[in-house]
């Protein structure tokens, strides 16, 4: 399966991609500290974005699948840069605070789904990426 995004540079180092089956839009700056604005998501915050809400999004998978409530879940991610010996991101964790508690016997099954995110799978392996659950 393919999706086109379509994106164009409308000045001042700000972009706005266009999701092609929704036509949704972002926007997107660079970060203040790269010599932008920071008024939206710079294309790294979008990787780590991409990263806890494609965690959720298998969470939700597997959710549904066994009848569990994830009801008042969140994730979040930090995204850590570093400079050498190019600026990227260097570090993601990704903290996930379950909303409900869980059976024993399914939080293996969670913690999997997690871990077979393909935005997880998809990041380079230099970058420190770790999941953390914190149960209720």
């Amino acid at each position: 399966m393919s999706v086109s995004v379509e994106i164009a540079y409308e000045g001042q180092l700000r972009c706005k991609a266009i999701h092609g089956p929704s036509q949704c839009h972002v926007i997107t700056d660079a970060p203040v500290d790269n010599h932008g604005k920071g008024a939206h998501f710079s294309p790294t915050d979008l990787v780590a974005t991409a990263l806890g809400t494609c965690t959720l999004t298998l969470l939700g998978i597997v959710a549904d699948r066994h009848g569990i409530s994830l009801e008042g879940t969140t994730v979040k991610v930090e995204k850590h840069m570093v400079a050498e010996p190019v600026r990227r991101i260097g570090r993601l964790p990704v903290d996930i605070y379950m909303g409900q508690p869980i059976e024993d016997k399914y939080k293996d099954r969670l913690v999997r789904a997690a871990e077979t995110c393909p935005v997880k799978q998809s990041v380079h392996p230099d970058i420190d990426l770790r999941i953390n659950f914190h149960w209720k």
